[in-house]
C-alpha cells in the first residue's frame, strides 16, 4: 500500500511539473524579436482604461481598436481608444467584427459612420471568426458574397485594402473562396504554419503595462518600413 501511495504521490508531482512548465511557456512565449520587431495589441471596451502613454513605452508600436460589430452595434470606448492610441504615438487601425447574419452592406455603413477617416490609419481589419458570432452557418459562397458587399464602400472609403483577421477554423472553412486579403492570423504560442500572414496574434492573455488585465498580442511579419506603408493618409 505504502509503495502504490509512493507511486501516486511521485505521478502527481510530474503532472504538476509538467503542467506548471505548460503555463510558465504560454505566459511566457513571444516569437522571435529578431524576425518579428514590432509588437501590437488589438483591444476593446473589455479592456477597460487604458493608459496609452504606459503601453506605448512597454514595447508596442501599433494597435488595432475594436470600431463595431454587426449592423449596429459600436465598440462603447473605440473614440477615447483612437485618440489615446494615437496620441501616444501608435500606428493605428480599427476593426469591425464580422456577423454571419446581418447584411454585408449594413455592416459596412456601420464601421464607415463608426471610424473617422480624417487622420492616418492602418488598413482597416474585418474579425472573422465563430467564436462569439450568431448561430448561421451559411456557405461559403454566401459568406463571400456578403463580404464582398462590406469591402467594396469600405475599401472606396478608406482608399486600401482590407486585412482579414481569421482564426483556425473559419481559415479552414473558407480561405479557398474568400477573396485574396492580407491575412492577420490567429496562432497562440505556436508559429503559424504558412507564412502569407502580415499579422500573427500570438498572445490572448498578455500583459502590458498600462492595461490592468490581459490583451492580444501581436507582430507584424515586417520591419518599420512595412508599417510605414501600412499607414495610409486619409483619402484626398
Amino acid at each position: 500500500m505504502r509503495r502504490a501511495l509512493t507511486v501516486v504521490a511521485i505521478t502527481a508531482l510530474v503532472v504538476a511539473v509538467i503542467v506548471a512548465g505548460a503555463w510558465i511557456y504560454f505566459i511566457k512565449f513571444t516569437p522571435d524579436r529578431a524576425r518579428y520587431p514590432l509588437r501590437g495589441l488589438d483591444v476593446s471596451h473589455h479592456q477597460g482604461e487604458i493608459d496609452w502613454g504606459r503601453a506605448a513605452r512597454d514595447d508596442v508600436s501599433f494597435a488595432y481598436i475594436k470600431a463595431s460589430e454587426g449592423g449596429d452595434f459600436v465598440d462603447s470606448d473605440f473614440g477615447a481608444n483612437l485618440a489615446g492610441a494615437r496620441a501616444a504615438g501608435l500606428a493605428v487601425g480599427a476593426y469591425h467584427y464580422f456577423t454571419l447574419c446581418r447584411p454585408g452592406a449594413e455592416q459596412a455603413a456601420n464601421f464607415l459612420a463608426t471610424v473617422p477617416r480624417d487622420q492616418p490609419l492602418l488598413p482597416p481589419a474585418v474579425d472573422l471568426e465563430y467564436e462569439g458570432n450568431c448561430a448561421a452557418r451559411p456557405s461559403s459562397a454566401e459568406v463571400r458574397a456578403e463580404l464582398e458587399a462590406f469591402l467594396a464602400p469600405v475599401e472606396a472609403a478608406f482608399g486600401q485594402q482590407a486585412i482579414f483577421y481569421i482564426t483556425y477554423q473559419f481559415h479552414s472553412d473558407h480561405i479557398a473562396s474568400l477573396p485574396q486579403r492580407p491575412l492577420w492570423v490567429r496562432w497562440i504560442t505556436w508559429q503559424p504554419n504558412h507564412d502569407d500572414w502580415l499579422l500573427w496574434q500570438y498572445h490572448d492573455r498578455g500583459k502590458v503595462e498600462g492595461i490592468a488585465g490581459d490583451v492580444d498580442l501581436n507582430v507584424l511579419n515586417g520591419a518599420t518600413d512595412v508599417l510605414s506603408e501600412l499607414v495610409a493618409l486619409p483619402p484626398g
